[in-house]
């Protein structure tokens, strides 16, 4: 039996500051966490009883070894993480300045191991078995990552995810990520970003307007975040809403993420865009109402309970 969901990207060890409203330069004690976009997602949907694998590459080092024993902790099978012997597993730091500042500090040099998962080693019929593959556009921002990346959503024949995760330090220019994203746009049935990443990817920032041009695109399903404003989302039915779930933020940083495991859930499960959205809104809430990222991933439980409170901010 093939995995519910296959994701493919960045991992990391994150290591933020147990006090809050500090700079870095201040912070007397960290903690240290799995992380890393595509590995959050994974652990995520593992939370909500799904079963999950990611295809990531660390360092030969003990946060490499690290990761594989988080990943298993958390249910995500690790079978597709495979060592980069002469490069280090990247660290990522944070500040957190509730409730919308977190600057984040990536330590991944001279090139992180996640850039080189290679298309000959992908076991491509693992990733057809799967219900649902997700790849991000970190993935297309260098080689052999980029043509791994391609090679997997083609793969694919199922439901696959773009994580529009557009990160601009690493990238030569927007226009070349642009290149880059209508590539695999022709392989790729749903599509999550917010209004930045939209704009960078298909020309528009305007949340309709960057649905309806990712839908022409052949998308099936567009979400499209607005921040404070909620999020919309389009398919064939029309276009929806939903608005923020009020919660104290904390660290905003691994929300997106907490989104993205719970919109699976609900694309497995078989819900309509509206159900998704509302439920993925209430799991990045809680997400961003703690200070981690993986560790702090909901249970269907916990977001069901916070969606039954009608804690909708206006």
């Amino acid at each position: 039996m093939g995995f519910d969901l296959i994701t493919m990207g960045r991992v990391s060890v994150d290591v933020y500051p147990l006090q809050v409203g500090v700079r870095l330069e201040d912070v007397e004690t960290f903690g240290k966490y799995l992380g890393g976009s595509s590995t959050n997602v994974a652990v995520a949907a593992a939370r909500h009883g799904r079963k999950t694998a990611v295809i990531t590459r660390t360092g030969d080092d003990p946060f490499g070894r690290f990761i594989h024993r988080a990943l298993r902790g958390y249910g995500v099978d690790d079978r597709f993480v495979t060592p980069v012997r002469e490069l280090p597993t990247p660290v990522v730091f944070c500040e957190i300045f509730p409730p919308d500042d977190f600057p984040l500090y990536f330590y991944r040099y001279p090139k992180a191991p996640d850039m080189e998962i290679r298309a000959d080693e992908l076991d491509l019929d693992a990733i057809r078995a799967a219900t649902i593959f997700w790849a991000t556009v970190t993935g297309l921002s260098d080689e052999p990552s980029r043509t791994a990346t391609l090679t997997g959503l083609e793969a694919h024949a199922g439901t696959t995810v773009l994580d529009l995760d557009y990160r601009p330090m690493l990238w030569p220019s927007p226009e070349e990520a642009r290149h880059w994203v209508d590539k695999a746009l022709d392989h790729v049935t749903v599509v999550v970003g917010n209004q930045e990443e939209c704009a960078v990817a298909v020309g528009e920032s305007d949340p309709r307007r960057a649905a309806a041009a990712l839908r022409e695109r052949g998308v099936r399903l567009a979400i499209v975040k607005q921040g404070p404003k909620g999020v919309l989302a389009a398919d064939d039915d029309g276009v929806v809403e939903a608005p923020p779930v009020a919660v104290d933020v904390v660290n905003g940083l691994g929300a997106g993420d907490a989104f993205g495991g719970a919109l699976c859930h609900g694309l497995l499960a078989g819900w309509d865009a509206g159900r998704i959205i509302r439920f993925a809104n209430a799991a990045g809430a809680i997400v961003a109402s703690r200070i981690a990222c993986s560790e702090a991933m909901p249970t269907t439980a916990e977001v069901e309970e916070l969606l039954s409170q009608r804690t909708e901010a206006p």
